[in-house]
């Protein structure tokens, strides 16, 4: 058996000999469109985390018997072709959970605590020039007591809810599909949502109901000195509208994803004004050691059930 690991890039330095007890194992570290057709021609398994793969592709496959989807999302496979060509495609879940949970908070707190301005003024020697013990120029407040509105509350956003419950906060949530239904937390309609919230963090997928959810119509109406997290994906935010909010008004958001990634050079992101109210990470809520070793455990598992 011949497997082909097409970005193994995005697993850091995550043990990969497990993939060695199948058969042989070719490991890409990058692979662009135009290279994705011959490296995978004579495959049995292909594993791709964001490497697309089409009709056109797969048809040229004889050998191909597995897509192993090395995350949650399978929007890179064409789902439909391979079900018509027989090809089985799997992914692994709720493998990042709790390290998006913990991601969602590092970026609360660097936000609220006006992290960067604070180690800046130290390292700088602007603190020990001050003469004085502490600093409160740049007032932060506590979550006991705030309002969190959670935009998804899929299995992630009901990790983040019960943890900011845990801080005292009065966690409200809008379901962007219109079915999802969770009695220990209050549903609100999204402008409410977005009026009476001190924090928002979003955790949803990006489909019809979500792409392009939070424009700037939406976005002037979040409260001054508010915070908006996005950890669902990129293309829920308009980053032109968040741009403009930043340098506009008193907003802060904490962005781990993008429309583009990675963010194109020129990307509105770049130009604001008003730096310290936009935290930017770069699509790594998802990667924890712990994380990415659970994830290659399940694509391993994914290739068992196949062979057993």
């Amino acid at each position: 058996m011949k497997i082909v690991l097409l970005d193994a890039i995005t697993f850091g330095d995550t043990d990969l000999s497990g993939f060695e007890q199948f058969g042989e194992v070719v490991v890409y570290e990058k692979t662009t469109p135009s290279q994705t057709q011959e490296r995978i021609s004579d495959a049995n398994v292909i594993v791709t985390n964001k490497v697309v793969i089409s009709k056109e592709m797969m048809v040229t496959c004889n050998n191909l018997h597995l897509i192993c989807v090395a995350a949650t999302g399978m929007n890179n496979v064409d789902l439909e072709a391979a079900k018509e060509l027989g090809i089985a495609v799997k992914n692994v879940a709720g493998y990042s959970t709790d390290s998006v949970i913990q991601h969602t908070f590092s970026m609360l707190f660097y936000l609220v605590g006006d992290s960067r301005y604070y180690d800046e003024s130290v390292k700088n020697g602007s603190y020990s020039q001050s003469g004085v013990f502490t600093d409160v120029s740049h007032p932060f407040f506590e979550i006991k007591g705030k309002k969190w509105g959670i935009i998804g509350l899929g299995e992630i956003g009901r990790g983040v809810a019960k943890v900011a419950s845990c801080f005292g906060a009065d966690v409200t949530y809008y379901s962007t599909s219109g079915k999802n239904s969770n009695h220990n937390y209050r549903q609100v309609d999204l402008q409410t949502l977005l009026e009476t919230n001190d924090i928002i963090s979003i955790h949803a997928p990006l489909n019809e109901q979500t792409d392009n959810l939070l424009d700037y119509e939406h976005l002037v109406r979040c409260k001054d000195g508010a915070i908006v997290l996005n950890l669902g994906r990129g293309g829920i935010i308009n980053e032109e509208a968040v741009a403009k909010i930043v340098d506009a008004k008193e907003i802060s958001f904490g962005l781990d994803v993008f429309s583009k990634e990675p963010l194109s050079g020129d990307s509105p992101l770049l130009q604001v004004k008003h730096k310290e109210r936009l935290y930017l990470t770069p699509h790594i809520a998802w990667t924890s050691v712990e994380a990415r070793q659970k994830l290659i455990a399940g694509v391993i598992e994914n290739i068992k059930e196949m062979l057993f």
